[in-house]
């Protein structure tokens, strides 16, 4: 904005000094306009009943002579011809020429142009500007309090960014309209500001997003921007940055504005920024003589294995596409105008003669082209040539890249842009009176038209061009936008070929779109592939991404993602926690199921319990078997048969319950094992209790005076007890599954990558109650054995007894502590070798030496033996 407020004052100072061409009245009468002063400006002019205006850089430098307060303002000089910029002014010269040719536009309507040359200056082509919007003409009459036609209704320019900034700024005040065929500016499309602009062009907006989805297509997220110094370059820089972050399509690894001045010391160090940057890829948003500059030193320092993306103001230089330049500029992606085929445009030129048009710029494009001179030489032409000009050379037959109609972009957009003025204008002129968009439905005439009508109908303008392409302007004067994507190529015999890759548009209905040849691509390195450009490589699933202190947020470190999170995506900014039943994989990119544990009959510690407990319940069956063919034996009628029967069915059904502690816990598993467990362990060593007291019964009744004690001890009496005692753990046990029953769990607490399935005991205290009464019982027998251990052996067993419930108490004593800290499934394996520890201590105590005599021993299972054996030791 500085740059543009310092234009406008000092073209207005310019103005105050020099009399610029505004019209004032008469001093001495009311009924005319006069001209102050005539300001001469190159042009080309052809008259019309509607003129349409157009400013072109003809020459691209000027000399301005000294001025001083006193003296009379002089003519800037003109220099350097720009033969392309010529063949802008006749493309405009064309269209309006075929307009006036056509039978569809504009009918009984002849077209004229003011052609202007800028010079390459803002004060020139302003100049230019209001001179057209004033007209030239030393006098005219007021009529209709100057309600006439204006002397140019349209303008077609300019090209640079910031002429048509001051231009609009002047003119928009009058509403004239401006179509520019090359301002891209997007602070251009303020229509608070610029009310009365149109381009055809799209705008630096549309050409930053259009970067910005190639790099994102490439994946290039950290890149250098290089950018004029002037509102293209910074208006671009600022659009650049916040469409940049909106997109998330990368970062700046630095932002350069280039001097307008060859400043060797600052391209020197903004060369070196570059090479030393880790940013591969360098946008450049400058124009050609920034360019030139900046390669100049680049070649200097020779900084190669860049990808250079060229904006549109220097894709197609062809200065810059030499075999010099082409090691570091080879393979530069550039955004270029939409290229289009004007019919008819070759011929048309090749009929210019320096007496066509009856005007200097002719003459001098002429003298340039065939580098000859005319008598007298030009005014202001420094070129000093031998030959003599005859003006009948032929222009066909020289190299020239005026008739190079090959690569025709400036020049489509200034056809499209004539094209759309003259279809307002018809529109306009066709309205059908008593339904026109102006107050009291009226329409605009021949006689009355004024520029803000212009405006009007040329906001609504839609047409298709010869080429295919749709114009149309929206609400901000921008027409639809379109870009060729182009790809320097460098050929094997050092030529050098700017070939078109594909496409970036915008339709109403599609969207913005990025279409792109990969294949034809040309890429100068030797992977013949493209570069990668980024601060830091993306961050592989099972990783996220941890931003550098201080550093752009596309400079960061991956950090694995922690055990129980995964990130299933690249680059993710956050690891996302499992579900309660998943896990983490190894490479911490998605969850799996839990593995899960518990006692397996499939493990090889499950596989062991189940065996021993099996080998445990035919030990059992087998001594049953024993006991019950010998049942008649002294041996076994003399240990309480019945007892010994019910304690073995018992052990049995002991080592059976353990089988419930293995698999898979479930609701019915959990409820039974411990109920099982509890009521045969109380079955077994009340039984046992039963007979340690059945043994002291009968020893007290063999005293003198002891029978009566018998008559407790019957079999009944011993069933009772046995039942009685059985049934006060059967209460417990049901107490306990109605209060709180045991019910399997999924407990993640002893590994977080496990689901450990157990089973709850649902209450500590009825647990602690079934335990605490098998060891009361336990406890009594062991006493009670111990009383006995000294009675005759032949009466009683109760030093096998007082044995095997020692072993009993030692097992579960040992059990009580060794269960509390065995976690998970240990706890169940714990829980079961007790079982089948002290089942086996009782089989084997109990069991053991009277299967010795039985079965090895038959001479000592005789009641002579018994009974002798007794009396010898009384």
């Amino acid at each position: 904005m500085g740059a543009l407020l310092l234009y406008v004052c000092f073209t207005l100072f310019l103005f105050s000094l020099s009399s610029l061409p505004l019209y004032s009245v008469s001093s001495s009468t009311s009924s005319s306009c006069k001209l102050r002063r005539r300001f001469h400006l190159n042009e080309i002019h052809r008259p019309g009943d509607v003129v349409l205006g157009g400013l072109f850089e003809i020459h691209y430098t000027s000399v301005f002579p000294e001025w001083t307060f006193t003296s009379e303002p002089q003519q800037p000089s003109c220099n350097g011809f720009d033969t392309l910029g010529f063949r802008h002014a006749m493309t405009m010269a064309f269209a309006i020429d075929e307009i006036n040719n056509s039978s569809n536009l504009l009918q009984n309507i002849t077209l004229g142009y003011n052609l202007h040359d800028n010079c390459g200056a803002l004060v020139v082509g302003l100049s230019g500007a209001l001179s057209m919007a004033s007209g030239q003409e030393e006098q005219f009459l007021l009529q209709e309090n100057c309600s006439g036609a204006p002397p140019t209704l349209g303008i077609v320019g300019d090209s640079y960014s910031t002429f048509s900034i001051a231009m609009s700024t002047v003119l928009g005040l009058y509403k004239m309209p401006i179509v520019s065929y090359f301002s891209t500016c997007s602070c251009l499309t303020d229509r608070q500001r610029f009310p009365s602009f149109f381009r055809t062009i799209p705008s630096d907006a549309f050409q930053v997003r259009a970067m910005i989805q190639i790099l994102k297509h490439f994946g290039w997220t950290w890149v250098g921007l290089l950018v004029s110094d002037d509102d293209y370059g910074l208006h671009v820089a600022r659009s650049f940055q916040s469409d940049l972050a909106q997109s998330g399509g990368g970062c700046l690894a630095y932002l350069e504005v280039l001097p307008w001045d060859s400043d060797s010391s600052e391209l020197r160090r903004i060369v070196h920024l570059i090479k030393t940057s880790t940013a591969r890829v360098v946008m450049a948003f400058a124009h050609e003589f920034h360019m030139i500059n900046l390669m100049e030193e680049v070649v200097r320092q020779n900084v190669t294995g860049l990808q250079w993306m060229a904006s549109e103001a220097w894709t197609a230089v062809a200065v810059l596409q030499t075999p010099r330049l082409m090691p570091y500029l080879g393979g530069t992606l550039g955004i270029a105008i939409r290229r289009g085929e004007i019919p008819g445009l070759r011929e048309f030129l090749l009929k210019i003669r320096p007496d066509s048009y009856g005007n200097n710029m002719v003459r001098q494009f002429w003298e340039y082209t065939f580098q000859c001179r005319f008598a007298p030489p030009p005014a202001g032409w420094f070129e000093v040539a031998e030959a003599q000009c005859t003006g009948l050379e032929n222009i066909e037959n020289m190299e020239t890249e005026f008739l190079d109609l090959s690569n025709l972009r400036p020049e489509y957009n200034i056809y499209k842009a004539v094209y759309a003025l003259a279809y307002a204008l018809d529109d306009m002129l066709n309205c059908v009176p008593g339904r026109g968009p102006f107050s009291g439905n009226s329409c605009a005439t021949r006689q009355t038209i004024e520029p803000w009508q212009v405006v009007h109908y040329l906001q609504k303008v839609n047409f298709t061009t010869s080429f295919g392409d749709q114009v149309s302007f929206d609400e901000n004067g921008d027409a639809l936008p379109i870009y060729d994507v182009m790809n320097w190529l460098w050929l094997p015999d050092g030529q050098t070929k700017v070939q078109n890759v594909g496409e970036v548009k915008r339709s109403a209905f599609k969207g913005e779109e990025l279409t792109l040849d990969e294949e034809n691509i040309f890429w100068n390195f030797e992977s013949r592939k493209p570069p990668r450009s980024v601060c830091s490589e993306s961050c592989p699933p099972g990783t996220r991404m941890a931003r550098k202190k201080g550093q752009p947020e596309c400079c960061f470190d991956c950090i694995p993602c922690s055990e129980g999170k995964i990130s299933n995506n690249t680059n993710s900014m956050e690891c996302t926690s499992c579900p309660e039943d998943f896990w983490s994989s190894p490479q911490r990119d998605h969850c799996v199921p839990k593995k899960t544990e518990f006692l397996s009959y499939h493990e090889p510690l499950g596989i062991c319990l189940t065996t021993t407990s099996l080998l445990g319940t035919f030990v059992c069956v087998i001594v049953l078997g024993i006991f019950t063919r010998h049942r008649s034996t002294p041996m076994v009628r003399a240990n309480n048969s019945e007892l010994s029967f019910l304690l073995l069915g018992s052990l049995k059904l002991c080592f059976l319950c353990s089988l419930l502690f293995i698999g898979r816990p479930r609701l019915w598993t959990c409820q039974l094992r411990h109920a099982a467990f509890g009521i045969s362990f109380v079955l077994s060593v009340s039984s046992i209790l039963v007979k340690t007291m059945v043994v002291l019964a009968v020893f007290k009744a063999s005293k003198p005076g002891g029978g009566a004690s018998l008559k407790w001890f019957g079999a009944v009496q011993q069933r009772g007890t046995v039942l009685v005692l059985t049934s006060i753990q059967a209460a417990i046990c049901t107490a306990w599954l109605v209060s709180a029953s045991p019910a399997p769990h999924k407990n993640t607490q002893y590994h977080n990558d496990k689901i450990v399935y157990e089973c709850v005991v649902g209450s500590t205290v009825g647990f602690a109650v079934l335990l605490g009464y098998i060891g009361l019982l336990a406890i009594l027998s062991f006493l009670l054995a111990f009383l006995a251990r000294n009675l005759p052996d032949n009466f009683n067993e109760a030093k096998l007894i007082t044995f095997s419930m020692l072993i009993f108490c030692a097992v579960w004593v040992a059990f009580v502590p060794a269960y509390v800290n065995s976690p998970g499934k240990y706890a169940d394996a714990v829980e079961v070798f007790a079982i089948l520890a002290s089942s086996f201590g009782l089989l084997v105590a109990l069991f053991g030496p009277k299967c010795y005599i039985i079965l090895l021993r038959p001479e000592r299972n005789t009641k002579k033996a018994i009974m002798g054996r007794g009396t010898t030791k009384s």
